[in-house]
């Protein structure tokens, strides 16, 4: 009886700490989404993002439509801000939104990636 008793205890124990658990974790991982409208003009520009992108910390998932120059991006809010992602795309030498590019960065792209590069 008293081992029954000891064993019902430990097993709501368990269970209470489970729950809370999974409550905490639940909480702490929040994913948006944001769309950033870049500069982006081609294929390469695509590649260069997304896989620029790709590694940064809270990002889960990254997509740019080269058609409208929109990036989609899921990122985890705890981790990562709409700022702080716009900076990175700039980093990588593209406008994102308002975020102007970096010019180093810029001057590093290949002529078709440039804002001024003719459609192809």
């Amino acid at each position: 009886m008293k081992a029954t008793k000891i064993f019902t205890g430990f097993l709501l124990a368990v269970l209470c700490t489970m729950l809370f658990a999974e409550n905490t974790f639940s909480q702490d991982k929040k994913i948006e989404t944001i769309k950033i409208k870049t500069s982006a003009m081609c294929n390469q520009c695509k590649d260069r993002i997304e896989g620029g992108m790709a590694y940064e910390k809270g990002v889960k998932d990254v997509s740019l439509d080269v058609e409208t120059k929109i990036v989609t991006v899921k990122y985890n809010t705890k981790s990562t801000t709409p700022e702080e992602l716009r900076k990175k795309i700039s980093k990588l030498g593209y406008d994102a939104d308002d975020v102007p590019c970096d010019k180093v960065a810029y001057d590093k792209l290949p002529a078709c990636c440039k804002k001024d590069a003719p459609k192809h």
